[in-house]
């Protein structure tokens, strides 16, 4: 039998540097499970995490990005209802007008303080974090339950 092993994610924290407040981007999921998500996906054999972040960017967002810095890995098993999955998060920044594209039902601009609530997978603990490093420079906690929930 094979290995069971965690299926390798990215997720991509894109800020919006033309636009006052560097709002983010957040895609409508065309598949389930539904709601807002983090532009992302998995990661393909043969490609780096920042290849990878790099083109899910590009395919949900129209989008061509900078990758500033790796913000920190959620692997909490539950994070996706479909299988276990580890998700390493970038921020990155772009210009421009983004266009839905591949598994994007829409995307809309968020301002950090009017984040939606039906967010997927564990992205609402991942824009907590997100916020509290933006506004306090404040990274997550290796081991605390913050981290891992």
């Amino acid at each position: 039998m094979p290995p069971r092993n965690p299926v390798p994610t990215v997720d991509i924290i894109i800020e919006m540097w033309n636009r006052p407040h560097r709002p983010i981007i957040l895609i409508e999921r065309q598949n389930p499970p539904w709601g807002w998500a983090l532009p992302g996906g998995f990661v393909d054999y043969g490609e780096s995490l920042e290849t990878a972040a790099m083109r899910e960017a590009q395919e949900e967002t129209g989008l061509s990005v900078d990758l500033l810095e790796q913000f920190h890995v959620y692997s909490a098993p539950e994070r996706d209802p479909r299988y276990h999955t580890l998700s390493v998060v970038f921020i990155a920044k772009a210009t421009g007008e983004p266009q839905a594209g591949d598994d994007a039902k829409t995307l809309k601009l968020f301002e950090l303080w009017q984040l939606p609530q039906n967010l997927c997978f564990d992205h609402n603990q991942v824009l907590d974090h997100y916020c509290l490093y933006r506004t306090y420079q404040q990274r997550p906690h290796y081991g605390s339950r913050q981290s891992q929930a």
